[in-house]
């Protein structure tokens, strides 16, 4: 049994306050259509089904960047994956937002205007100081019910995820359910053969946090990404290092090389690094170099085949792989085959499965693949790594206190 109530536990014809996720690429103004209004859509379409006055929102950007726009857009993507009219009020918490909230009738879909369009939304505070909030305490009175379905949110303390628990009757809905189940499996699931984990991305702090929170879960990290240069350059292969091109290593390394050095001397059985690059050459091509040929620091965008070739047999023998960032710059097609042939190897592996961490799931259209292939991939990325590390959800956490 959860340890939270989902929308199993709700009553029929409410009218409820949903919390999504629906925060895209924008593109010269333009919001981008990606899966997660796919996902999301599935947990409203559900709630209108059910004859509740369906109370959306959600946010977009931070202020100051350029993707920081109104949820107008997002509510036309939206009504086109949920299959019935989605209205829009350009307002959050005002006097146009509670008359358009009045006015719903059961089975209708309603989305507020950006969260973070209010100043009560982004300070991080505690849980009971957001419940007092005028944002929290104008809306609350308004509604019967609560559903957060954000995870991919649920890692920030903000006030439409952790203020309204406290003053509302709140639920999971259904992705916050899924993500949640998949995203901790690793932790708190029993496997009788290997557990794998491929991990990647740009951040060796998200390798040390996992290594420490799941190394007695975990038989073999396959390192790749920046990451996997870092541990090469603790043992003093040229590699890892900023170039011209690149400044995301130097950094990293100051902060996190005693670490890699205190891994790799007492627990270095537990890693398998690259043992070759791929990089441009002087046409931008894809061309590849063995570790050992490398003399200077260069510009590396991915892993070899000599590596891909390597790791996979250690997929292939694995019961169950979980994936948490890409190992190269899969964005670009000349430097995608690691990240790619490996999801490949995953999805052809008769293994559990659990793909995450930020864009990694954008990935899976480059290949000969399906979501359908992985038991589960996730559209979160600081709460996925969040669930790995061990690291508290917030969000969760005060839906657990609710219930």
């Amino acid at each position: 049994m959860a340890e939270y109530n989902t929308l199993d536990d709700l009553e029929p014809d409410q009218r409820v306050l949903v919390r999504l996720d629906l925060n895209s690429p924008v593109e010269d103004g333009e919001v981008q259509d990606n899966n997660r209004f796919d996902r999301y859509s599935e947990t409203v379409r559900h709630l209108a089904d059910e004859d509740h006055r369906v109370v959306c929102m959600a946010h977009q950007g931070r202020p100051g960047r350029d993707d920081f726009v109104s949820l107008e857009q997002h509510a036309e993507i939206l009504e086109a994956h949920v299959g019935v009219p989605v209205q829009f009020v350009p307002d959050t918490y005002g006097e146009a937002a509670i008359e358009a909230i009045e006015a719903l009738e059961s089975g209708e879909i309603l989305l507020l205007e950006n969260t973070r369009m209010t100043d009560d939304e982004l300070p991080e505070k505690d849980p009971e100081e957001h419940a007092e909030s005028d944002f929290v305490q104008t809306l609350a009175p308004y509604f019967d019910a609560y559903v957060n379905d954000a995870y991919s949110a649920a890692h920030r303390a903000h006030a439409s995820t952790v203020g309204f628990p406290l003053v509302l009757p709140a639920y999971a809905g259904l992705v916050m359910d899924k993500e949640y189940e998949y995203n901790t499996s690793v932790a708190e699931r029993e496997f009788e053969g290997q557990v794998t984990m491929l991990v990647g991305g740009n951040k060796s702090r998200d390798v040390i946090g996992v290594a420490n929170n799941l190394g007695e879960k975990v038989d073999t990290f396959l390192i790749g990404g920046l990451p996997g240069q870092l541990f090469r350059r603790a043992q003093d292969y040229p590699v890892g290092y900023d170039t011209e091109d690149m400044d995301l290593l130097d950094d990293q390394w100051e902060e996190t090389k005693d670490i890699l050095y205190d891994l790799l001397e007492n627990r270095g059985d537990e890693f398998d690094l690259p043992i070759d690059f791929a990089y441009p050459d002087e046409n931008g091509d894809r061309a590849e170099i063995a570790l050992e040929d490398v003399e200077e620091p260069m510009e590396l965008m991915d892993i070899g085949h000599d590596t891909i070739d390597a790791y996979k047999p250690v997929i292939e023998a694995s019961e169950a792989v979980f994936v948490k960032g890409a190992v190269g710059v899969f964005e670009m097609d000349e430097f995608a085959d690691g990240t790619v042939e490996l999801l490949e190897a995953i999805a052809d592996t008769d293994c559990f499965s659990v793909v995450g961490g930020g864009d990694t799931a954008r990935s899976i259209e480059k290949g000969d693949m399906e979501e359908s292939d992985f038991d589960h991939v996730s559209i979160a990325g600081g709460a996925y790594l969040n669930a790995l590390t061990g690291a508290e959800l917030v969000a969760v956490e005060v839906l657990k206190a609710n219930a």
